[in-house]
């Protein structure tokens, strides 16, 4: 393929199967759609499609066909849609696929919405052999420990003779290792003839889409495969173990084309990345580390331990680790956590610090500013080299509507401090530990707002008499009284 132009890869049509109940998966979702990294299985198997740059691309559907094609709305606009009405069998989900095709010419690739782990090159490389050997029909083939389930491959020299199916089989057939994965490259007219001819002649009563190869064999045209020696590739989704074998499997090989490209995974076993994931060099992934959505992660960051990261932006040298963060903008030189949570909407300078047992939600804190601990910092804008002290609580809430607070640049608010939304704290400006703040305050102001102590002599031996506590105050009394007296001779 190598010097080949990108349109050489063209085929006229790719018809993605994923009609199916999916009963065994026990769930009220479909089967396809279903997620391992991130992505629902119709939505991997249309991602292998794309790589052909299909002139059509069809998906189709049949149980619960209004969220499946309610889904392929969100993540898959420019494919068509075709029903299935009832489940006949594989070659009547093609039929109907074609219904939407008419006059196709030209190459059609089939293949299932549930083979989460078949990759674009694997089709390209399914094509290529089909145009070198001049075919009518190519499958793709695997050689698989057990073959249980599938159709088997019976061949005559190099070419394809026929497939038969589990159900069918003799116990000669059944013994054959080489196994039908269900995605085949056909010559359109090929197929539409081939369709046209089937019958329910089997033990299922449905209509198979490998009875067309038998159609093709019986034209005297050329049938192949092409095996793949990568059969995992081959394996589908029918209950909730092989998806999260699958699963497991797909994240493996992620982590390895990730850490191929000069990241780090400390311990691949409990590291979670998924497809839409971006990693830079020199990028660290601590044990316990799930990184969702759209995620990037700049060049030197760590990550990690026991932190995920949705739809988050690291920037170059961050730490964060013992973080849960969403739809968050950490800068580059900047630390997170531990037991940090930041919320949709933040954004974190460079060289900010935000630490323990804090929670930000729409909070901008500026370059160098610090949030270290045990604060709730939401609808809040932090300036530059500001120091929000422990246990601040910015207010932001009265009930009705949210409203956002500033704390200025190089400003501090001491510990134990709430901030009730609307304030302005100014540049240069401190406020008082303890304090609960409702009035704005000025540029080098120290704002303070709480009570006068007052210290009440015996409360305790009148109010608390016969507890622990009076006993130790008691004692403690006459350690001071006696120690007075020996100061005074």
């Amino acid at each position: 393929m190598a010097g080949q132009d990108v349109n050489d890869n063209r085929v006229a049509a790719v018809v993605i199967m994923a009609a199916g109940a999916g009963t065994r998966m026990r769930s009220a979702i479909p089967k396809v759609l279903h997620r391992i990294a991130g992505k629902s299985l119709v939505a991997l198997a249309i991602d292998s499609a794309d790589a052909l740059a299909p002139d059509r691309l069809v998906v189709v559907v049949g149980h619960q066909r209004e969220q499946v094609s309610a889904h392929l709305g969100e993540v898959a606009p420019h494919v068509m849609i075709a029903v299935q009405e009832r489940p006949l069998g594989t070659g009547d989900a093609v039929r109907s696929g074609l219904a939407v095709l008419p006059g196709i010419t030209g190459e059609v690739v089939v293949t299932s919405g549930d083979v989460p782990l078949l990759t674009g090159e694997t089709l390209l490389d399914l094509v290529a052999a089909h145009r070198d050997a001049a075919n009518a029909v190519t499958l793709l083939t695997a050689v698989v420990p057990d073959p249980t389930g599938y159709g088997r491959i019976v061949r005559e020299g190099d070419e394809v003779a026929r497939i038969v199916e589990q159900a069918d089989a003799t116990d000669a057939e059944l013994d054959l290792t080489e196994i039908n994965a269900g995605i085949y490259v056909f010559d359109a007219a090929t197929l539409t003839e081939g369709l046209a001819s089937l019958q329910a002649g089997n033990a299922k009563g449905e209509l198979y889409l490998t009875d067309v190869v038998a159609h093709a064999r019986a034209a005297g045209r050329r049938v192949g495969a092409r095996i793949l020696a990568d059969h995992l590739q081959t394996e589908g989704v029918n209950d909730r173990a092989q998806l999260a074998e699958r699963g497991a499997e797909l994240n493996r090989r992620i982590l390895a084309r990730w850490m191929a490209d000069g990241v780090t995974v400390v311990d691949p076993a409990t590291t979670w990345v998924e497809a839409g994931v971006d990693l830079a060099e020199d990028v660290t992934l601590k044990p316990g580390t799930s990184l969702e959505g759209a995620t990037s992660v700049s060049r030197g960051a760590t990550i990690g331990p026991d932190t995920t990261l949705i739809d988050c932006e690291v920037g170059e040298n961050a730490r964060v680790l013992r973080t849960h963060a969403e739809l968050a903008v950490i800068g580059p030189d900047t630390t997170v956590g531990p037991f940090s949570y930041l919320r949709p909407g933040t954004e974190l300078g460079s060289r900010a610090h935000v630490g323990a047992f804090v929670e930000t939600k729409k909070a901008i804190i500026g370059e160098g500013a610090k949030v270290p601990h045990l604060t709730y910092c939401g609808d809040a804008e932090v300036g530059a080299g500001a120091n929000i002290g422990a246990g601040t609580i910015f207010a932001n809430y009265d009930g009705v509507t949210k409203s956002t607070s500033t704390v200025g640049v190089n400003s501090f608010v001491g510990s134990d401090s709430v901030l009730v939304a609307p304030v302005h704290i100014a540049d240069g400006a401190y406020v008082a530990a303890g304090s609960t703040i409702t009035g704005d305050v000025g540029p080098g102001e120290l704002a303070v707002s709480r009570g006068q102590q007052r210290n009440i002599p015996g409360w305790v031996a009148r109010k608390r008499a016969g507890t622990k506590t009076a006993a130790s105050a008691e004692a403690a009394l006459a350690a001071k009284e006696a120690s007075q007296k020996e100061d005074s001779q």
